[in-house]
């Protein structure tokens, strides 16, 4: 399937799960990582959800990462030319939403690319050989195109791999992992 055909199937699986349904697995997704081989690592870059997008509630992610006393990375967004500018999260952070609804820190310490150790990378959907449909504005390519060569990029779902998505460019960035309810698929070791 295209990728746009994917985004608009997605979104739509996604809006009909149940405030319910959406906690738990994103309880469920929390839990899994909990068993990855990740946590000897240090800066881990995590998305703010965007609720009326119905995204994973990564909440339980950020106590997660607190708990094991990780430095946590979160982004702000230029849409005038799709690139993320990092910031450490701390106590002060202020956080505000965008025109676009996303929370974002308004300011704070700023991280550079290179010290990002690990990536929880939103999508709509993902394959089996670890490509994801995203928004569609290429933000995260971006991003994880400037990121390290071991930069590890989990993409959390609340949904299991599709077989595979027609359409990638050469600049879309796979995929390491990918996290689901029930699954840690592995892509890394498929290579």
């Amino acid at each position: 399937m295209e990728k746009r055909e994917l985004r608009k199937l997605y979104k739509e699986k996604r809006a009909a799960l149940s405030p319910k349904d959406r906690e738990e697995m994103s309880l469920a997704i929390a839990n899994q990582l909990i068993q990855m081989p990740i946590w000897n690592l240090t800066y881990f870059h995590l998305f703010l959800t965007i609720e009326n997008h119905n995204e994973i509630d990564t909440e339980y992610i950020l106590h997660l990462l607190a708990g094991r006393d990780k430095e946590i990375v979160i982004s702000k967004s230029n849409f005038e030319d799709c690139s993320m500018t990092h910031f450490l999260l701390t106590d002060n952070t202020k956080i505000k939403k965008n025109e676009f609804n996303i929370p974002e820190p308004v300011d704070g310490l700023e991280v550079p690319v290179n010290k990002i150790d690990v990536v929880f990378v939103p999508l709509l959907a993902f394959d089996k050989a670890g490509h994801r449909v995203g928004y569609g504005k290429g933000f995260y390519d971006n991003f994880l195109g400037a990121c390290r060569e071991n930069t590890i990029k989990i993409g959390l779902s609340f949904f299991e791999a599709i077989e595979s998505i027609e359409g990638i460019y050469e600049t879309d960035q796979a995929l390491d992992f990918c996290v689901t309810p029930n699954i840690i698929y592995d892509f890394k070791s498929q290579s």
